[in-house]
């Protein structure tokens, strides 16, 4: 399995590969905040460890295991990001809160986290209710 900083790589270079149809290491290191020198470290160590295929002065492209992990990434981020709607976090948190738990969850409790947004947006009457209680809860704290 990849570790918390090769996960933020595939995921950054599957989202612009999807976006753009390529990934360079400028575009990697300004949506990452690093320096070009650390992305082409890491692309070198994803290619070692078959993640994406890199020759020198050519590219890189995503391997097939490394657009399933890609995948899986954005599909984790995006799930966060929907559940902490549905609770009720404010907006401009949310981003900086999924960035910060993504890692540290399982597989098991993001595939839980998908049962509780799917009970809620099975049935809108359920997603009324919850906003109704973030309300009156909000009320009760602003007193």
């Amino acid at each position: 399995m990849p570790t918390p900083s090769m996960e933020d790589y595939i995921e950054q270079i599957y989202n612009l590969m999807e976006s753009k149809g390529y990934a360079r290491v400028s575009d990697i290191a300004e949506a990452l905040e690093v320096h070009p020198s650390s992305v082409t470290k890491m692309i070198q160590k994803l290619d070692r460890d078959d993640y994406l295929d890199y020759e020198k002065y050519r590219g890189f492209v995503l391997t097939t295991k490394g657009k399933k992990i890609g995948e899986r990434l954005v599909f984790r981020h995006e799930l966060l990001e929907e559940f902490l709607k549905i609770i009720g976090v404010d907006h401009e948190n949310i981003y900086n809160d999924v960035e910060g738990i993504e890692h540290h969850l399982s597989w098991n409790s993001i595939d839980r986290i998908g049962d509780v947004v799917n009970y809620f947006k099975t049935d809108k009457k359920r997603l009324k209710e919850l906003k109704k209680i973030h309300q009156a809860s909000e009320v009760e704290s602003s007193k």
